[in-house]
């Protein structure tokens, strides 16, 4: 080998994949299901509060080497998010701070509210952004697949966490830039899974994605409402039918190889296991969402940990 393929094959920061940044929103999403099982089904609680300690050093250190990336390799960076699909990953930091802020409103109700602050102010321009593009035109149909619902429907998450902290009005809002936006990308994804192009096979384990919408905006409303009204229930009649066909695809998913696409599978799952215990399913339901969710995390968090030892995330994509 001469010396510039052996520079060319040498791990560098350059090649950090962009959608790594969605782990903490798989591991913050299990880590909230476990602190609602605390609460719903008598779990211990250091195992939430575990998982959303580690999903803030988590977020820290992915956001941390992505900023060192951009500094030292910006048009890397660019070249990501000109891409069709993994530009929607750009706005997943921002999701996963949310969590954060959710994580630490507990233990710190100023720090965590400021943060929720930070988050959604971030996540509305990014969203603006990527909606900016497609209205100007310069989107394309490759752009319609799953992970484009985390930047756009990523607001429905806000009013879930925020309503808490006091922020009712600013939820409303974000409720409905979220609503708005799900409503109009959910035929779109559809009709292209209907007529075409098909999704990518490393793709298909995101279609796990259109469960967390309905889930999250259940959440939302009934932290909004105080109450499990005929809304909320409308919008968790939603998650139950989708999560049924999830389900009913488990075997396809599973012939699908084990990569990064995977870990669109986590939050949903996590965000369905939550709706269950807020609105009172008994334990013989809610014990196996959670397990089901937390293994799945588990198990995708593993492969990801390998493909990082294996040095895959440092060297160019094949």
């Amino acid at each position: 080998m001469n010396h510039a393929a052996r520079v060319a094959a040498r791990p560098t920061l350059e090649h950090l994949p962009l959608p790594l940044l969605a782990m903490p929103m798989g591991t913050g999403g299990v880590g909230l299901a476990w602190r609602q099982a605390h609460h719903w089904l008598g779990a211990p609680e250091p195992i939430g509060e575990a998982l959303l300690a580690f999903t803030t050093l988590l977020w820290i250190g992915l956001v941390a080497l992505q900023l060192l990336r951009l500094v030292r390799y910006p048009e890397a960076v660019a070249a990501e998010l000109r891409h069709p699909v993994r530009v929607a990953f750009g706005a997943a930091p921002t999701v996963g701070l949310m969590i954060v802020s959710a994580a630490l409103y507990p233990h710190a109700p100023a720090l965590g509210a400021a943060v929720w602050v930070v988050a959604v102010a971030a996540h509305l321009i990014l969203a603006t952004m990527l909606l900016r593009r497609v209205v100007a035109g310069r989107g394309e149909p490759a752009m319609l697949a799953p992970p484009l619902l985390i930047p756009l429907v990523g607001n429905i998450l806000a009013p879930a966490l925020g309503a808490r902290m006091g922020f009712v009005d600013a939820s409303w809002m974000m409720f409905g830039v979220g609503l708005i936006l799900w409503l109009a990308m959910l035929p779109l994804l559809l009709h292209r899974l209907l007529a075409g192009p098909p999704l990518p096979e490393a793709l298909r384990p995101t279609l796990v994605i259109l469960l967390a919408p309905p889930a999250v905006a259940a959440l939302a409303v009934e932290a909004l409402t105080g109450r499990a009204d005929a809304v909320v229930l409308s919008f968790a009649g939603v998650a139950l039918l989708i999560a049924a066909v999830m389900v009913s695809l488990a075997a396809e998913f599973a012939r699908v190889p084990f990569g990064l696409p995977w870990w669109g599978v986590t939050f949903p799952t996590a965000a369905f296991a939550v709706m269950l215990m807020a609105l009172g399913a008994p334990g013989w339901i809610a014990w196996p969402a959670l397990l089901a969710t937390t293994a799945l995390t588990g198990w995708v968090a593993w492969g990801t940990v390998g493909m990082a030892r294996a040095g895959v995330f440092f060297r160019p994509e094949h």
